[in-house]
């Protein structure tokens, strides 16, 4: 790209296709809209057999269509008001640059060098010292290979911006420092421009007019393509690195275009974002989740084919129309997967609880199906008593899956992102002071206890419910940050890992049995002491010497105990350990009540029951 191409390019151009790309991708989106609701809808109320089922087939068709030129359309909005932000700042350098040389009579040529005049006066001779053409260095040149002047007197001197030496003549260096800035300039749109131009040549359409799974396929990777370019326009426009109030304002100030055009063309940013208001969050995620399916559609590996059986699980739960509504906050691919989804809108609810899931926990099938659940159940409890009630399970760490469980270190690094997530539910609440509650189940107290001894504690966290807890990492109740007054312990009688021994307790007699874990120990009667108050991960949160606040439980299933020698083939069961949230028969309705009492911001509803 030479100077002229550069300076007479016109940065609205592109700004003003990037608006009709993105007018097309909104009737396109509007037509998805009105055949979905309107015409479908009216068609299944009005007509039945062969031709209609034929018709409404056909319309289903032309929606997926549409939907596919919203995304495309957007994107192709989004790369194109990306390449407008960015080209502009080096255009802005080398007007600037031109603008000065004019000024000082210099003269640039086609290809960037400048020239200017003879200037300053020889003591020797009296004469005028001769002018030159300094050749700009764009940075990748070395100061050697940039003669700075061409001429007579010209003595093989360099006039760099980093040299020693300096040119008899005055206007050497001033036309080295213009000539320096417009190579850069260039070299700078040079690179703009063929990142963006190798982008947009790869959002091809699919072959074919039907749009399936190889389409969405296709469409994911345009999504990682345009990230891909723009990266150096989003991290210079989203505010990835600030704290999740900082984020609220920046999208508070986006006009509509410009939060339409991020949320179609970076979903899998919008989406996961702390600080974007739920609704956006949740809009985003459910256009990036499908892209997510089509990744891992005909992956061969298992962990992809688990990820893929958790994805479809909750697109399945977002297409079902639950109430309370659901919302995903988060989905994401790295590590064992992430997952954060709301059964009511946490922005419009004064009471927002935020659940993290332990041991073994994953993106899959059983997440999907199971882990959810306990978010919704939740939920349903406590709008029961407080309409205005939202229930989220957080799945935005790596839950520990094996013998990691015996460390805090899945906890400690989970914990800066559980804040981080419940600082952006404070921050885009519609109440002035919403009640949140942060609950930690199995090892996610452990992390719910790491998150209350980051820096200023858990955001805006007024209750926390430890249930079937192992220890949370501290001693006593008063040392979360809420009061001691405002902690609540849920330990069913059956359930072992509120029982685990201290890891000293452990140590003796059992480093070779079951890998000397937590319930190697267990099974071999290490917890004899019944009046230690120790366990795993610290004092037992269901102890008097803790402090906090037990609620009641039903006891579960009783563990049976194994004869020897057939200890190591029998089955642990951990039946009483899962079923705190779950309020069906066979299950525990009285726990479950008790979550949804404090999460709805009612503790005189609670049952209490006597510390251990």
């Amino acid at each position: 790209m030479d100077h002229k191409t550069l300076s007479g390019l016109k940065p609205s151009d592109y700004a003003a296709a990037a608006d009709g790309f993105r007018a097309v991708s909104d009737m396109a989106s509007k037509a998805k809209e009105r055949i979905d609701i309107q015409i479908i809808k009216a068609m299944q109320k009005a007509n039945e057999g062969e031709a209609a089922d034929a018709a409404q087939t056909q319309l289903r068709k032309l929606s997926r269509n549409f939907h596919y030129t919203e995304v495309e359309c957007g994107l192709i909005s989004g790369i194109l008001n990306a390449f407008s932000a960015e080209i502009t700042v080096p255009r802005k350098n080398l007007i600037e640059a031109l603008e000065e040389a004019a000024d000082l009579g210099f003269t640039v040529l086609p290809n960037g060098n400048v020239t200017y005049p003879a200037g300053g006066k020889s003591e020797m001779t009296g004469e005028k010292y001769p002018g030159g053409t300094a050749v700009g260095n764009n940075g990748f040149l070395s100061p050697s290979g940039n003669p700075a002047l061409s001429g007579p007197d010209a003595n093989g001197l360099r006039a760099g911006p980093n040299s020693e030496l300096r040119l008899p003549n005055p206007q050497a260096v001033k036309a080295q420092d213009i000539a320096d800035r417009i190579a850069h300039a260039l070299r700078e749109a040079g690179d703009i421009d063929r990142e963006y131009s190798e982008a947009l040549k790869k959002l091809k359409a699919a072959p074919g007019l039907e749009v399936n799974t190889k389409t969405w396929a296709d469409v994911a990777y345009d999504v990682d393509t345009v990230s891909s370019a723009a990266n150096d326009y989003i991290e210079n426009v989203i505010p990835l690195d600030k704290s999740p109030a900082d984020r609220k304002d920046w999208w508070d100030g986006l006009s509509s275009e410009e939060r339409a055009e991020y949320r179609i063309a970076f979903p899998e940013i919008i989406g996961n974002l702390d600080g974007v208001p739920s609704a956006v969050r949740d809009d985003a995620n459910r256009e990036n989740i499908r892209l997510l399916i089509a990744q891992l559609e005909g992956q061969p590996d298992e962990v992809s084919k688990e990820k893929l059986e958790g994805l479809k699980g909750i697109q399945a739960k977002l297409n079902s129309g639950s109430q309370p509504p659901m919302f995903l906050l988060g989905v994401g691919l790295e590590g064992n997967g992430r997952a954060i989804v709301a059964f009511g809108n946490p922005d419009t609810s004064k009471n927002v609880s935020a659940y993290v899931p332990g041991l073994g926990t994953k993106l899959d099938g059983e997440f999907a199906n199971g882990t959810v659940k306990r978010a919704f159940d939740t939920a349903k409890g406590a709008q029961q008593i407080d309409p205005s009630s939202s229930a989220i399970v957080w799945l935005g760490y790596d839950a520990p899956q094996a013998i990691d469980v015996m460390t805090a270190g899945d906890a400690e690094r989970g914990a800066p992102a559980y804040n981080s997530f419940l600082g952006g539910i404070s921050a885009t609440n519609d109440h002035a002071d919403p009640h949140v509650t942060a609950i930690g189940h199995s090892y996610g107290s452990r992390l719910v206890g790491a998150a209350t001894q980051e820096p200023g504690g858990i955001p805006g966290a007024d209750d926390i419910v430890l249930v079937g807890s192992p220890g949370v990492g501290v001693d006593k109740a008063e040392d979360l940050g809420v009061g001691k007054e405002h902690v609540w312990v849920g330990a069913a009688e059956n359930d072992i890992v509120t029982k685990l021994p201290s890891k000293n307790e452990a140590t003796a007699g059992t480093m070779g049995f079951l890998g000397g874990g937590p319930l190697g120990a267990y099974l071999l009667g290490d917890i004899a002491d019944q009046g230690d108050d120790d366990i795993w991960f610290g004092k037992d949160p269901a102890s008097e010497a803790f402090g906090a606040n037990r609620f009641q439980t039903l006891p579960g299933p009783e563990l049976a105990q194994p004869e020897a020698p057939d200890v190591l083939k029998s089955e642990i069961t951990l039946e009483a350990h899962s079923n705190y949230f779950t309020p069906e028969e066979g299950k525990d309705r009285v726990s479950a009540g008790n979550i949804a009492a404090i999460v709805a911001g009612q503790p005189g509803y609670v049952t209490r029951e006597v510390p251990r």
